[in-house]
């Protein structure tokens, strides 16, 4: 189980080049990186694992019964009086993240972005602040309906209970080139690293490919003159979002771009460069020896 890009109602487990995501409290699964029919219940994640028919994957099961995987220990509890709020309501309730606030400091900090940056996000109603320093980034509708947020934080990570990914916005609404990043820290970083342009919309889908998420992308993808730029992650399933891209635009008809970061994300792009400019800014007396 890889716990550190797994959320409580999303679990991520591993096997070499394989990737499979539990959902549903253990009732569902899906194939990142395969095809849109490699899903379902247990059953069929025998098959698709042990490369079985249904009888034989029945007893597969069958010998897997009485025995009790080991869960990870969420420490965030389960707040089911928060959840019953609608989700525009508890957005609503949390404050704007102000220069020294936690989050203003975790996203400053830790993930390097400029004060300008977040105010940016601010000023465009994309950024609220979380419990314990952590960062909520709205994900809305066509209509600018916030629909839920994706949280990340020192110690978290996650999505908003009872909300639904759509896409995280940032930048100019109508503008014609779209960036479709995988987390709101990818976006903001990538906006960061291009100036941001006038011309670009930087999107995230937190980490998902929901039905809402692709009708929305179509949608931008629909618009005259668009350009669809790939912005995904420099890894496997980063690939598969960006072939899923690429194929929307074909058939919207618009064009399309392939941007990869150098390292893992755009955010590790954006400490690297960061870190290079603090470098070449220090006396040669100071800077450190080369070996």
């Amino acid at each position: 189980m890889d716990l550190k890009e797994s959320t409580r109602r999303a679990v991520k487990y591993r096997r070499g080049g394989d990737i499979i995501i539990v959902i549903h409290d253990g009732r569902g699964w899906f194939d990142p990186l395969g095809e849109a029919e490699a899903k379902g219940d247990v059953f069929s994640l025998v098959e698709h694992l042990a490369g079985v028919g249904f009888a034989e994957g029945l007893n597969h099961v069958a010998g897997l019964v009485g025995y009790e995987p080991a869960k990870p220990a969420w420490t965030r509890p389960l707040r089911e009086a928060q959840a019953d709020r609608l989700v525009p309501d508890r957005w609503q309730a949390r404050r704007r993240p102000w220069p020294g606030s936690l989050t203003w400091r975790y996203l400053t900090g830790e993930r390097a972005l400029s004060g300008n940056t977040l105010r940016d996000g601010i000023r465009q109603e994309r950024i609220r602040e979380g419990p314990n320093g952590s960062m909520w980034a709205a994900h809305s509708n066509d209509n600018g309906f916030v629909t839920g947020w994706e949280e990340r934080g020192p110690q978290w990570r996650g999505f908003a209970s009872g909300g639904a990914k759509v896409l995280f916005r940032l930048g100019q609404l109508d503008a014609r080139r779209i960036c479709v990043a995988e987390a709101a820290i990818d976006a903001m970083s990538l906006a960061e690293i291009e100036g941001p342009r006038d011309d670009s919309l930087y999107l995230s889908t937190g980490g998902g490919w929901a039905p809402a998420t692709e009708a929305a992308i179509r949608a931008l993808a629909e618009r005259p003159n668009a350009l669809l730029v790939a912005a995904t992650d420099n890894n496997q399933q980063g690939a598969a979002y960006a072939r899923r891209l690429a194929s929307i635009a074909v058939e919207t008809g618009c064009g399309y771009e392939r941007l990869q970061p150098t390292a893992g994300d755009w955010n590790e792009d954006l400490k690297a460069m960061k870190e290079r400019r603090n470098e070449e800014d220090l006396p040669h007396a100071q800077r450190p020896r080369q070996g």
